[in-house]
């Protein structure tokens, strides 16, 4: 008996332990209804925030080819593979052409948003460094995916390498990168209905065909040329999205040598021989030279010389030290401005406006040389044929203290002095004493009665008599020719 009160104990306990399962698999279905229920009020979750395994990728990398361009082997009247650059300086992208027999990749290279900077560099380098944000466009329905929202998807530069992408280059360049601080600056976005953005930050340093024929008073048009390097126009097009819209430039660019006046773009096909034609898109700037450095530099300095040569025709022409040390510092110092401003120029085979400057002011202060070489020349001949001519006529006149000089326009201010307290009377009453003085004369008749005037105090005289006429048409002479070359010059190259 006890051992039956047990059991049916037992059954008892069992009997509960199963009505409490029961109840609470109850209450836990309930709640599961309540929620499935009130999912309907709720959000609807987007399939691009939901994370997917390896298996279950949203944009089916792994499922596609991505070595082919889009729409490869697709045949019909579809257009091809289109891409549209676009940059912070524009690419451009416009609505698809239809073509008959297979399609066309298409590339936006839309818009150049923005140059943060350009640099001109070393004018004997003929290149320019510059900064841009380059932004392409174009469709790619492998890359589609489920969305109710239409949200796009962001993606770093790790994804880029998965897919495809248009390998647009830039032709005529030195160098480039892709800026990697503090990542590679390369940003890919992706739509639901397949349409690509893909941009990056590059810096670009490229060849510019520049005319230095009127350096420093010109101009400069370059040009950064995109083109895709295995594509031909076939297969990808390339054009800029909005035309001169799709470039934009930063108001706040400035150079130390040029003003940037204007950008604008271009596209044309390029053929090459052996692979076809291809699509190339171009970005124009012109770049106008700042003269105000040059002429501080340059200019200035050199009219300055060519200024200090022509002191030395109001310096006495006996004075020789004085003036073949001025003509040798001015040759020396103008080629030395020469030599500084060839040095930070490329070698060209043409001249330049800058040279056509330095080298007439060169031809004028080499002038001043010579023309002083002419002088002391000239009046080395006459001071020869005077002496001769003294030497066939003397003349002596009674003068105490007996002593031979030259009155011929080079005496010497001792010399004047030493005659300028004699008289008439004085000499004729010194006639009667022995010791005398023999004065050598050779002048002619006017220009002795003219000297003799000068030895009766008019010693202001003396440097007129001295001065050479070469020098005083000199003083008219070299600075009326300059004056007349810079106002040519100045009107041709301005």
């Amino acid at each position: 008996m006890p051992y039956f009160a047990k059991l049916i104990l037992l059954l008892f306990c069992f009997v509960l332990l199963v009505g409490s399962r029961k109840h609470r698999r109850k209450r836990w279905t309930g709640q599961l209804e309540v929620q499935k229920a009130s999912h309907i009020y709720k959000k609807n979750h987007d399939m691009t925030k939901t994370r997917k395994g390896k298996t279950d990728q949203l944009l089916r990398v792994d499922d596609h080819d991505f070595t082919m361009r889009p729409a490869f082997g697709e045949v019909g009247h579809g257009s091809s593979g289109d891409v549209s650059p676009d940059v912070i300086l524009p690419v451009v992208g416009s609505s698809p052409e239809k073509l008959c027999g297979k399609k066309k990749s298409r590339v936006f290279l839309p818009k150049w948003q923005t140059i943060p900077w350009i640099t001109a560099q070393c004018p004997g380098n003929k290149d320019f460094t510059m900064t841009l944000y380059l932004r392409h466009y174009w469709k790619d329905e492998r890359l589609s995916f489920p969305s109710i929202t239409n949200k796009s998807m962001t993606f770093d530069g790790r994804l880029v390498k998965k897919i495809w992408v248009p390998d647009v280059f830039f032709v005529h360049s030195k160098r480039s990168f892709i800026h990697d601080t503090t990542t590679d600056n390369i940003m890919l976005r992706v739509f639901p209905d397949g349409h690509v953005l893909y941009s990056m930050r590059i810096t670009v340093t490229a060849m510019c065909n520049m005319d230095f024929s009127r350096f420093p008073l010109d101009s400069q048009t370059c040009s950064l040329e995109l083109e895709s390097y295995a594509y031909t126009d076939e297969d990808l097009m390339l054009y800029w999205k909005n035309g001169n819209e799709s470039l934009k430039t930063d108001e706040k660019i400035s150079l130390s040598q040029f003003l940037i006046q204007k950008f604008h773009t271009t596209s044309r096909l390029a053929f090459y021989s052996s692979t076809g034609w291809y699509n190339r898109l171009y970005i124009n700037f012109t770049l106008h030279r700042h003269i105000f450095f040059f002429l501080l530099q340059t200019y200035f300095p050199a009219t300055l010389m060519v200024m200090l040569s022509w002191v030395s025709f109001w310096i006495d022409r006996r004075a020789v030290p004085a003036r073949v040390s001025l003509g040798i510092t001015t040759v020396l110092t103008m080629s030395t401005i020469i030599t500084g401003v060839n040095a930070s120029m490329p070698r060209v085979s043409y001249i330049k406006a800058v040279d056509i400057y330095l080298w007439v002011s060169f031809v004028f202060v080499f002038l001043s040389v010579l023309e002083y070489a002419a002088v002391n020349y000239l009046t080395t001949v006459q001071e020869r044929k005077e002496r001769k001519l003294r030497e066939k006529f003397p003349c002596t006149c009674g003068i105490p203290n007996t002593k031979t000089m030259m009155l011929d326009g080079t005496y010497s201010e001792s010399d004047a002095n030493s005659l300028a307290g004699y008289t008439r009377s004085q000499i004729m009453i010194e006639e009667e004493k022995q010791d005398k003085m023999v004065v050598h004369l050779a002048m002619s008749n006017e220009s002795n009665s003219s000297r003799k005037r000068g030895l009766k105090g008019h010693v202001g005289l003396r440097i007129i008599q001295n001065t050479h006429a070469i020098d005083k048409y000199s003083r008219i002479i070299f600075p009326g020719t300059y004056i007349f070359f810079n106002l040519i010059y100045w009107s041709v190259f301005c």
